[in-house]
């Protein structure tokens, strides 16, 4: 049975574990070793179930401790050619290298990689489907809902996505404008109306689970994520699932 959980989500650090039976694997690995190591340990999953880890893209809160992980564990690591070159990677032996469109088997799940616009050499997002059929969403990291990005997260039974700004908290933040620019365009990241505009596009009869991560602790507020994804979700704010930078989500399982 396919589970996954939220190891932290966030501009600190991200990573995801998903497990299928006695094998798993984590998308992106934004914290220290020991940190991501003691974080499998308190998602009480056995850390020689894991298989591999997938590379989102470049950007430090997604990558920085992917090489001394799979070092230590002797696992292989999976990106692009453009992430690989960015991190200068491309010679490493742990790397394998993988394309928009063409799906790979780690740890027993078959993922396709899906190409987003994010601002990133070559970033890629993940559908993953497990050998029992069931299939997981994981986006975030992107600036625009794009045709391409939404045919591929359709028919999901969870989904993982990202709000990371409210509009007007970004407007009005901390930020310079150089950066409240990059967040909000095209190849930034995703508002909650837009995390919104996506669950709505996505939701069907075999959607059991979604999740909220990547909330900026500057340019956000948990209570109007979870107002906004309640109107789509056709639930209570307090029943809306978000992900936190600290703490390892509880585990999700689809059916």
């Amino acid at each position: 049975m396919v589970r996954y959980c939220s190891l932290g989500s966030g501009s600190r650090g991200n990573a995801t574990l998903v497990a299928d039976g006695d094998q798993a694997l984590l998308i992106d690995c934004g914290f220290s070793r020991k940190n991501v190591l003691q974080r499998v340990l308190e998602s009480e999953c056995p850390v020689e179930q894991l298989q591999g880890v997938l590379v989102t893209h470049e950007h430090s809160d997604h990558a920085k401790g992917v090489q001394s992980l799979c070092e230590a564990l002797d696992i292989p690591f999976y990106c692009s050619h453009g992430t690989a070159r960015k991190m200068q990677w491309q010679s490493h032996e742990l790397w394998r290298c993988i394309t928009a469109e063409e799906a790979i088997t780690v740890a027993g799940i078959q993922v396709m990689p899906v190409v987003v616009p994010h601002d990133a050499l070559e970033p890629l997002q993940f559908v993953l489907r497990s050998r029992a059929d069931r299939v997981l969403g994981v986006l975030s990291d992107l600036g625009s809902l794009t045709p391409h990005v939404l045919s591929h997260y359709r028919q999901c039974h969870g989904l993982q996505v990202e709000a990371n700004h409210d509009p007007f908290m970004l407007q009005n933040g901390p930020y310079p404008p150089s950066l409240r620019a990059r967040v909000a365009g095209q190849y930034g990241h995703l508002s909650n109306q837009q995390c919104a505009e996506l669950i709505r596009a996505s939701l069907w009869s075999g959607l059991q689970s979604v999740s909220a991560g990547h909330i900026s602790e500057k340019n956000n507020d948990e209570q109007l994520v979870r107002q906004m994804l309640a109107q789509v979700l056709s639930c209570q704010p307090e029943e809306v699932q978000l992900l936190s930078q600290d703490e390892v989500s509880p585990w999700q399982q689809l059916n």
